[in-house]
């Protein structure tokens, strides 16, 4: 009986050991994937730097380098007035500002109307905006083309902001967001004669601030990272956006660019976006983590 109850225990502890190298070998497995995938996203924004430190001869070598012989800082400086960053990013910034504070507002008011109010037909034309979304925004593009030339609005920051204010996922978002708020509080603030827009801005908007940061953020970005409407809608140089104006801002007249330069100004405008994702980036999953629970 003594031998038997040895014999389990032994069992018992080769399996025990088993499960732990198993476990390590399963945890090794992991790390390593990670890191490689890590360095595989990392690694794109690292040769951007490096390259924007090198000068031209060394970044145009057969075998390139992983790091500069010579840290090559005046590449910035030459950026701005190449560029004329500083004139792009009062555009971008202006547009981005303009365009987020305004679909803020038809965002607010529509998801509003959608999630409390109650008018005839509202669900089909919710479920019709919706049905919008399936639409590639590529094919607008021709139809809304059409319009700001017919309007007039061409080479304007009209025709960079306009276009772009009603945003249906931003609100779905917010109304999916909305409609968590329990109904009888707005029931008992219309008993005691508050206004719609006295209750959206006291009681839906500070509950829902999460999911409004997280679509200012978004439209910002957005903003900032636009390039193919600018592109197609502004000829004027003072009315580039810094997507598109950095695109040609760096090629001579034989149609060679200077790639180190062109990637110190790239550095330079992806700053901001690094900044807002690292501490920005916990309301985006927050707000975006409350919303579309209730339907």
């Amino acid at each position: 009986m003594t031998n038997q109850v040895t014999l389990s225990e032994k069992n018992m502890q080769k399996v025990s050991a088993h499960q732990k190298v198993m476990k390590v070998v399963v945890q090794v497995l992991l790390y390593t994937f990670l890191i490689t995938m890590a360095i595989i996203v990392v690694f794109p924004f690292y040769w951007m730097i490096i390259s924007s430190l090198k000068s031209e001869t060394e970044y145009r070598m057969a075998v390139p380098t992983l790091f500069p012989k010579e840290i090559i800082w005046h590449n910035y400086v030459e950026a701005f007035t190449a560029a004329n960053l500083g004139r792009l990013f009062f555009n971008t910034v202006l547009v981005g500002i303009v365009s987020t504070v305004l679909s803020l507002v038809i965002t607010v008011l529509s998801a509003f109307a959608f999630a409390r109010l109650e008018f005839k037909g509202k669900n089909a034309l919710f479920a019709a905006l919706l049905a919008t979304m399936m639409i590639p925004g590529e094919l607008f593009t021709i139809t809304n083309y059409i319009t700001v030339t017919k309007l007039g609005w061409i080479d304007s920051y009209t025709v960079l902001i306009v276009p772009f204010l009603v945003s249906i996922f931003y609100i779905y978002l917010l109304r999916q967001n909305f409609m968590q708020i329990p109904n009888e509080l707005y029931l008992a603030a219309k008993v005691d004669g508050t206004s719609d827009i006295k209750y959206l801005w006291k009681v839906m908007i500070p509950l829902s601030l999460p999911t409004l940061i997280s679509i200012t953020i978004l439209k910002m970005m957005g903003a900032w990272n636009s390039y193919v409407w600018p592109r197609l809608v502004t000829s004027s140089e003072d009315m580039r956006l810094i997507t598109n104006g950095l695109r040609d801002a760096f090629t001579n007249t034989t149609g060679t660019a200077n790639y180190p330069v062109q990637m110190a100004a790239v550095t330079v405008v992806s700053i901001p976006l690094f900044l807002v994702f690292i501490f920005l980036r916990k309301y985006i999953m927050k707000g975006v983590s409350r919303s579309g629970i209730k339907g």
